[in-house]
């Protein structure tokens, strides 16, 4: 847990959301690279002269400044630091999934800069066409895996030894791969686990049993609230 700081500037974020405050101002969910998730109040953002109103848009990489020592910090200012990311149609759905993932997974305070690396290379994947699912899935692995879940893909639960491609698994939450199929978890080849492992995604067995794998260890650990844009997602082409 980062321990709270009156005041940084210039520090390399990305708006993750934003919903009004009072009359004029917002609350903007920041994803910082060194401080984690920062929500912070944007006074008078959204009266048509506000210098921040047209900068606190999602996937534009910024330079924000904030004081504050409660939850809920001042922003002071922001400005764009490079690199736009320009996402359309069902890719800037991939965005706000991925910001919508962050905003109920992430704690507040926790700082994760490989994280900010692997999000900020999942926005210029998705904004060059590349697989959106193939991105998602990557993005999926490494979130878990960086909030401390248990992702153990290359050995066998049960026992410690390597998992054998040709076998059949069952992949259980909190636990991992095992071969009794009579377990509640996801079934699914060796061959997935290690394809997943070595971040290839090539084979069209392993995109789609991956897909069922983090669908349902997301799930795990959303409870009972579902994702608003996984669902957006699913109806549109079964993301």
């Amino acid at each position: 847990m980062t321990s709270p700081v009156a005041r940084q500037d210039h520090q390399p974020v990305y708006v993750l959301h934003t919903y009004p405050y009072l009359e004029t101002s917002l609350v903007v969910e920041l994803f910082t690279r060194n401080f984690g998730r920062v929500a912070a109040i944007a006074k008078g953002a959204r009266r048509p002269r506000s210098a921040m109103r047209g900068m606190l848009q999602s996937f534009q990489p910024l330079l924000a400044s904030w004081s504050g020592k409660s939850e809920l910090r001042t922003l002071h200012g922001a400005e764009w630091r490079g690199g736009l990311h320009m996402l359309h149609g069902q890719a800037l759905m991939c965005g706000f999934y991925l910001n919508e993932l962050m905003l109920r997974l992430l704690p507040r305070e926790d700082a994760h800069e490989a994280l900010f690396e692997y999000y900020e290379s999942a926005l210029g994947a998705l904004a060059k066409d590349e697989a959106q699912t193939i991105v998602l899935r990557r993005f999926e692995v490494r979130l878990l895996q960086e909030l401390g879940y248990a992702m153990p893909l290359t050995h066998n639960a049960e026992n410690g030894l390597g998992i054998e491609p040709q076998a059949q698994y069952m992949f259980v939450p909190e636990r991992g791969a095992v071969l009794d199929m009579r377990l509640a978890g996801v079934q699914l080849a060796g061959k997935t686990l290690l394809d997943m492992a070595a971040d290839n995604y090539a084979d069209a067995q392993t995109q789609q049993q991956s897909k069922q794998l983090m669908r349902t260890l997301i799930s795990h650990y959303l409870g009972d609230k579902p994702l608003h844009t996984r669902q957006l997602l699913i109806d549109l082409q079964q993301l």
